[in-house]
Parts: C-alpha cells; structure tokens; sequence
C-alpha cells in the first residue's frame, strides 16, 4: 500500500508529536484522525487550553479524539477504521484490544535507542545519566511496554548544552525522518524488524514531582544530569530560606571540597558555584520563587548575600 493510501490515526500529545504530526499533513500521509490526551489547565490562571497535537488537527479540519482512559474507550477506533495507528509520546498504555483494530498493526517513535530506556521518560533518563548519545527507535507495539520488534533506529550526539528541551527539539525531526523514510518501506512489507535483546533492556519510568527537589546526597554528576533532564520545564530546585531556587543550566567544574555540602561556596565573573559531596558544580542560570529567571550575574547582583547560603 502506497503511503498516501494508508488510513492512519496518530496517537501523541505534547509538542514533539505535533511537529510530527503537521509534517506528515504537509508531507502527504492521510491522516483520518489524532488522539490526544485531554486538554489541561495551563498556566498560573489555569486556562484550559488545547494540546498541541489537537491545535495541529483542528487547524487542518482532522476529527480529534480526547478519551480520558484510552483502555475503556476505544470502541469509536473500529469506526475510523485505520490501515496504521502511529504513536508518540501519547502519555496512556494501548490496551491489546486495540492494538489488534488496524490491519498494518501500531508503530510506536520511542525517545531512545531500545532495549534502553524503555518507559516514559527516555530522553530525560539519557540526561539523567550523563550519555553521550540518545536517539529514536521506530518500533512495534506490543501489550508489553516499549517490548516489540524494533524496525529502524537513528541516533544522535548529545552536546554539553542540551537539555530536555532542546533534545525534545532536536528528536522531533529525527522522528519525523524516520517517518517518511521507514513508514512507506513498512506499508510495503519491505520493512523487517528485529527482536529486543531483552538482557540489554532498562527503564525510564515517569519522573515524579518528589524528584524535581535535588538530593543533595547524589554526586556532581548525577545532580547535574537531573538539572539538564528538568530544564527548562518544570526546572529542578533546591531550597533556601527564602524559598524554591529553581537551577535551569549548570555545569560541573571539579572534584574539590570548599565547603559544606549545599553551600555556596564561590561567586566570580564566571558563575556561582555549588558544592556537593563530591566536588563543584557552576550555577548558570536559576530563578527565585515568583521571579523571573535569570542568568548568574543578574541572579548575584540582586541576591548579594547569597555567598556562603546553604541550599537543601
């Protein structure tokens, strides 16, 4: 079956999947309908407001599906009748029963190079621990998380000033290459995928909000990790007397014992400098509750007795 012929519903929500999604519009794929998880409140003012995906789909006249539990309301899929159901970052587990619906099966664009990193959170877990190279695997889904055969993979270099913002970014257009390179060889049959070597597998579960608060028991380097992996949103934090400080941009600078764990060691033209169990880490960019943020310079120039603070 040619690409433009294939019925296909794409499932994803947030914003890495809505540029893939208006790309395969542009591109030409016949998208029938978008699933998407329900609109959230947004904001300090908690407007409701439409998920990326579902603002794609709105803007080209595509029906929008927003079943709060995907597992007990799928029924309305066997009318759309899709050939393919492709996924990416949708945010709900696929029951089996639906998984079964399209003639072609369900593809899955996953954040990561699989065995590694199956779960939710694949490209903040590659921050998290330090690696030097991520990537986004075009997979089958299974009832299993993340365990079906793996058709394609493309990897990428992940430099010193990513975050998860900017990896968000840049495998966005991964995914979409590997849709209009791989999705047409699939549809075809010209596609074969491979197992999972399944002593190779870990996980990447959901980052729970207890984790946004850094534990200043970790080392340098995964304290680091886990400033890259929350930035910009919604920013790890440690917490003075004055409140949340929230650190977006960091970077670790050497092994050295300057002072108490927590504290602040260090203030010069070139950061602020934070001491941990296991050496320093420069704060370059961090924000005080209710303010905006701010780079290191600023962040002094309005907090000028915050050498020698310590943080929790």
């Amino acid at each position: 079956m040619k690409y433009n012929e294939a019925r296909i519903l794409f499932m994803g929500t947030p914003s890495i999947s809505s540029y893939v999604l208006e790309r395969m519009i542009q591109y030409g794929f016949n998208i029938v309908g978008v699933i998407s998880q329900p609109d959230k409140p947004v904001g300090r003012k908690h407007i409701i407001m439409p998920t990326p995906t579902k603002e794609v789909a709105l803007k080209y006249n595509i029906p929008v599906y927003q079943p709060i539990k995907i597992r007990k309301e799928y029924e309305f899929v066997n009318e759309i009748n899709p050939d393919l159901i492709i996924t990416l970052a949708y945010g709900q587990i696929l029951p089996e029963g639906l998984l079964n619906i399209p003639r072609f099966g369900c593809l899955n664009l996953h954040g990561s190079i699989l065995p590694k990193y199956r779960g939710a959170a694949p490209i903040q877990y590659a921050l998290i621990n330090n690696e030097e190279y991520t990537g986004m695997s075009l997979m089958e889904m299974t009832k299993e998380m993340d365990a079906g055969r793996v058709y394609a993979t493309q990897s990428i270099k992940i430099n010193e000033d990513d975050n998860s913002t900017s990896l968000f970014d840049k495998l966005a257009k991964v995914a979409y290459y590997m849709v209009e390179e791989y999705i047409p060889l699939y549809l075809k049959g010209k596609l074969k995928g491979y197992p999972q070597d399944e002593s190779k597998v870990t996980f990447a579960p959901m980052i729970k909000k207890e984790e946004e608060h850094l534990d200043l028991s970790k080392d340098k380097e995964t304290i680091y990790g886990y400033i890259r992996a929350l930035s910009d949103v919604p920013g790890a934090y440690l917490i003075s007397e004055q409140g949340k400080i929230k650190i977006y941009k960091a970077r670790i600078i050497s092994n050295e014992i300057l002072g108490q764990v927590g504290e602040i060691v260090k203030s010069d033209k070139e950061a602020i400098y934070l001491q941990t169990i296991n050496g320093i880490i420069s704060l370059l960019e961090l924000q005080k509750e209710g303010k905006s943020k701010m780079d290191y310079r600023s962040f002094v120039n309005g907090n000028q007795t915050f050498l020698h603070t310590l943080l929790k």
